[in-house]
């Protein structure tokens, strides 16, 4: 079922699609003081992070993480068509390329032979052994790290993170976890946390805001933006080590 490639992917045989090894580790989850003053230091056009945003942001802790495969970047219109042949999408248009936007996302996480990222394993991925604001450093990103289409190879490599994922952050892909307030009390080995009739947690999502409307959404890049499942939601699945 699983095929290892020249290039270093896990190729999954039947649908195609290509996940990296993300390895195993430990990092520190959250939103740090010292990276609130950095962000203070850069020039916002319009609000910022509000102490609401902060706090669910934290307690910073310490959490271990299994080495597990992520998908290279988030499902795309033709990829969701491999599980679902009559799937549509409004956002996509004609362009089978760009990441599907799913409003009902239930039917594809039921087909699929994967599962979702927990909230501790998509930042720990966002993040890929870097301490700074976004892997690429402390600077606000610029355009060229909102991608969410994914027909270019070159275009699609050029994004990728130290772990070897690709736009991260930049599309809102679906957490296991349902959406709690801060992490008082969370698992520190990455489990998901569940609760009743609370909604998932979306992490990122810079590029369901673009164009940038003159206010701060490239905050949406970084690994520790959470918000709550809204209208819809990309598909970044996970799967165990062959």
């Amino acid at each position: 079922m699983w095929e290892r490639t020249d290039t270093g992917f896990w190729r999954h045989a039947p649908s195609g699609v290509l996940f990296r090894e993300v390895p195993a580790g430990t990092f520190r989850m959250g939103l740090s003081e010292a990276e609130e003053a950095t962000l203070a230091g850069l020039e916002f056009e319009e609000g910022g992070l509000t102490a609401e945003d902060l706090r669910q942001m934290r307690p910073v802790r310490e959490v271990r993480v299994d080495a597990f495969l992520m998908a290279w970047h988030p499902l795309t219109v033709a990829q969701v068509r491999h599980w679902l042949p009559d799937y549509d999408d409004e956002y996509a248009g004609d362009d089978d390329h760009r990441v599907a936007r799913l409003e009902w996302p239930d039917e594809l996480l039921e087909a699929l032979p994967f599962r979702l990222p927990t909230e501790a394993e998509w930042e720990y991925a966002a993040r890929a052994g870097t301490t700074t604001l976004w892997h690429r450093g402390d600077m606000r990103p610029g355009e060229d790290a909102v991608l969410d289409s994914f027909g270019d190879p070159a275009v699609t490599t050029a994004s990728e993170n130290p772990f070897g994922l690709a736009a991260m952050g930049a599309t809102g892909d679906l957490c296991a976890d349902v959406y709690v307030d801060g992490y008082a009390d969370a698992p520190t080995d990455a489990r998901p946390r569940h609760a009743e009739d609370a909604e998932r947690v979306v992490r990122g999502g810079a590029a369901d805001l673009y164009p940038w409307q003159g206010v701060d959404e490239w905050l949406m890049l970084l690994p520790t933006t959470r918000y709550e499942f809204g209208e819809f939601a990309s598909i970044r699945p996970v799967a165990p080590l062959p």
